[in-house]
């Protein structure tokens, strides 16, 4: 398919920081023209009355469990629920097995990837196997194809390791993606310390565990002048600490996902592990200041943290691993709690999951304009749906949205100018 003609949608304006009413052409994988009534005999031809058309979401925060793991999900699979959330560039993190430390491992990610619906970005680890003890070669596994790099899974228990990685990542026009918590705050901590954890008789993970970790990760970027990206933010104690630093001109990032602004601890009562992810869902209070720094800057972005495990994996709540998938439900997430909830606009949830994360990864910005390459979704802003695991894309079926109503449909998913998904089929 050389040319897809798209009519009457709501196109995504960078310029007028809205959607406005426009027909898009495609040709060769390029957007050709953006017009009020394009007359063109295209290969397809799309009528997208009432759609929304957005640059393709970017998600640097995605476990595809390949290689090592691929009982659970890996690239191609992961890739399938990538585009049916309008997802089309995700980045992989680490911890497979074997770790992405080496050029091999970094290799097989690219080389498999080009088979995939998606791009996808490896992002290395900062240590040997993830073990905290030994530096990996930066600039060879940035030569390999690494975007960023991040022992996700595992905190860099080693600051002096992590300062050095810092230092290397802005040598090399890279970043690090922080995993915050103290490992001695948390033991054998499952769900947020408090009264839930009290009330399901299991041990909690304090929220001071989280906040130590910003602290010092901020500390660091702060002493050497570096960028550092801290993932999965889950507390306002953590936004506090990320939002002074900013302030005071710490080159900080910070990313957070849906389930913790859609989701509370109080949600772990039914004791089931598909709420179960780390760091764990926190509290009312934590929930709320999460929605705020997502409507003023303090988070930078929204990533899923997709995490796909079985449901063998999942079925005894206090041994399960931890970990919940995303890509499906992400965007429509967005839409129900915090455009339909009136926090923020259409337009500041796609900066949030497309053109902010690319500029983070230091990739070019998104856009929906001639030249540009035709990555794009299309989706029903107001369609109603019921998340059903079962018709999940990928293998592992461990969401915490399941059964749930959530608004907004991707109809359409374009990659490179390829369909790569159609919701009618």
């Amino acid at each position: 398919m050389k040319s897809i003609l798209i009519k009457n949608a709501e196109v995504f304006s960078r310029e007028e920081k809205s959607f406005i009413k426009s027909d898009v052409l495609i040709i060769g994988g390029l957007i050709s023209k953006i017009d009020d009534d394009i007359n063109f005999d295209a290969d397809l031809e799309i009528r997208a009355d009432g759609l929304f058309l957005a640059p393709g979401l970017v998600d640097i925060h995605v476990h595809t469990r390949d290689p090592g793991f691929t009982y659970k999900d890996d690239i191609l699979t992961v890739a399938d629920c990538a585009v049916a959330g309008g997802v089309t560039t995700i980045v992989a993190m680490p911890n497979t097995k074997p770790t992405t430390d080496n050029e091999t491992t970094i290799k097989y990610i690219c080389d498999k990837s080009k088979k995939a619906k998606v791009k996808v970005l490896p992002c290395a680890s900062v240590s040997h196997g993830l073990k905290g003890e030994e530096a990996v070669n930066f600039e060879s596994l940035i030569a390999a194809g690494a975007c960023a790099f991040s022992d996700d899974g595992e905190p860099v228990s080693n600051a002096k390791m992590l300062a050095h990685a810092m230092l290397e990542c802005e040598k090399h026009n890279s970043i690090i993606f922080a995993h915050c918590e103290d490992k001695s705050l948390v033991g054998k901590g499952i769900v947020n310390e408090g009264p839930i954890s009290e009330r399901l008789s299991v041990e909690g993970i304090p929220i001071s565990s989280e906040s130590v970790g910003v602290a010092r990760e901020i500390a660091l970027a702060k002493s050497l002048g570096a960028r550092i990206h801290i993932c999965h933010v889950s507390t306002k104690d953590a936004i506090d600490i990320i939002r002074s630093a900013k302030a005071d001109g710490v080159r900080v990032t910070a990313e957070t996902a849906p389930h913790y602004f859609v989701f509370t601890e109080e949600n772990l009562l039914v004791k089931d592990a598909d709420f179960r992810m780390n760091p764990p869902l926190r509290r009312v209070e934590d929930r709320a200041a999460i929605i705020e720094a997502l409507q003023d800057g303090t988070l930078d972005l929204i990533a899923t943290d997709h995490a796909p495990h079985t449901v063998e994996e999942k079925s005894d709540f206090e041994k399960a691993p931890n970990g919940v998938v995303g890509l499906e439900t992400s965007l429509a997430a967005g839409i129900t709690y915090l455009v339909k909830a009136g926090h923020i606009d259409m337009y500041r949830l796609i900066e949030l999951m497309s053109t902010l994360p690319a500029a983070i990864l230091g990739l070019p910005e998104p856009a929906i304009a001639p030249g540009e390459t035709a990555d794009l979704v299309l989706f029903d802003p107001d369609e109603e749906w019921t998340v059903s695991p079962e018709k999940l894309a990928g293998k592992s079926k461990n969401t915490p949205f399941k059964g749930m109503k959530l608004i907004g449909k991707v109809k359409h998913t374009i990659c490179a100018g390829k369909m790569v998904y159609n919701d009618n089929m």
